[in-house]
């Protein structure tokens, strides 16, 4: 006896009708699936720059942190910290990795979750314990009594490194640094990927999008009121939009205040000759920031750059190389009281 064939409506018609009677599931679903689709093509260009950015320096396990760092040079150590969302090429791109070698053995680093350097989940990323994760760092290549120089956020990483652990820092050059808590409605939206959950899905789909868009314009901000220079084209900005490193960039902005307000606090520790250096026409942090900071801090002295932004290091890098030097000739001279000096 034959089997009689009998006729269903398929999957698909089934699911397209469902759809059609629950228009908000329809949206959801298609919302879903350009967010998935999204995800996809971040994570396919965030591989790709890492493939045309390869590493240039070396690694070096910490705590299972996979920390990636430039060395150059000989002579007196002198160790660099980036600021929030940016790496070495920062450094490397202004030219005062290759000008500070002449003269010191320098060692640039990634700071966890830039660059090519890792960023566990498991640990909050703040101050002090990244200056922990760096003086072992710093154990590990034989380095102590280092200049150290921290630009912007990383001026607080600095100084944390220097009241922690003083024998590995001989004296600090604090450039553009955020020291003292003031109201900052400008860092909300930038710390959206940080929230837990919520910061994971946006920093893989929507941020990298956003933060191309963006990309010019913060230029202007942070380099104004002067131009972005030529020399910074060899900057990778396809590295700085990859959503692992927007999100490590979004809990820094988050933490940015809270990390002043506490740190505030401890300025009178410093023991070490200390210079700060600042772009009298900052846009992103002002100028008076570390004017108060030179008040607080004993063995300090303040460089003020006249016309320049944020980016010193790389629209006035000889002033920021004669900070370095005026450092470490403090240090050298065994300065421990010096008069405050206005620049």
């Amino acid at each position: 006896m034959a089997l009689e064939r009998t006729s269903s409506p398929s999957f698909l018609s089934d699911f397209q009708s469902a759809l059609r009677r629950r228009p908000a599931v329809a949206m959801v679903a298609g919302a879903a699936a350009l967010l998935a689709a999204t995800a996809l093509v971040n994570r396919y260009f965030a591989r790709k720059a890492e493939r045309e950015n390869p590493p240039q320096g070396r690694f070096i396990d910490i705590d299972g942190v996979r920390l990636h760092y430039m060395e150059r040079g000989s002579g007196r150590p002198l160790v660099l910290f980036h600021g929030n969302g940016s790496m070495i090429q920062d450094f490397q791109s202004s030219g005062l990795i290759d000008l500070a070698a002449k003269d010191y053995r320098v060692v640039a680093f990634d700071r966890p979750g830039f660059g090519h350097s890792s960023r566990p989940r498991s640990i909050v990323w703040g101050p002090d314990e990244q200056a922990d994760l760096f003086q072992k760092a710093l154990e590990r290549l034989g380095i102590r009594g280092a200049i150290v120089l921290g630009h912007s956020w990383a001026a607080s990483v600095a100084i944390a490194l220097a009241i922690r652990h003083p024998s590995f820092v001989e004296a600090l050059v604090l450039a553009s640094g955020y020291y003292f808590p003031n109201p900052r409605v400008d860092l909300a939206t930038p710390s959206v990927p940080a929230v837990p959950g919520l910061g994971d899905i946006v920093s893989n789909t929507i941020s990298p999008l956003v933060a191309r868009l963006m990309w010019p314009g913060l230029m202007r901000k942070i380099f104004g009121p002067q131009s972005v220079p030529e020399k910074f084209a060899g900057f990778p900005v396809e590295m700085a939009v990859r959503p692992s490193q927007l999100r490590a960039s979004a809990e820094e902005a988050a933490m940015m205040v809270p990390i002043a307000l506490a740190a505030s606090k401890t300025y009178s520790e410093l023991t070490v000759p200390t210079v700060i250096i600042a772009g009298e026409d900052d846009r992103l942090i002002e100028f008076e920031q570390s004017a108060r900071l030179r008040d607080k801090v004993e063995q300090s002295r303040l460089r003020r750059i006249a016309g320049a932004g944020h980016m010193i290091q790389q629209s006035a890098t000889s002033d920021l190389m004669a900070a370095i030097e005026e450092a470490a000739s403090m240090s050298a001279k065994g300065e421990r009281d010096p008069a405050h000096v206005d620049r």
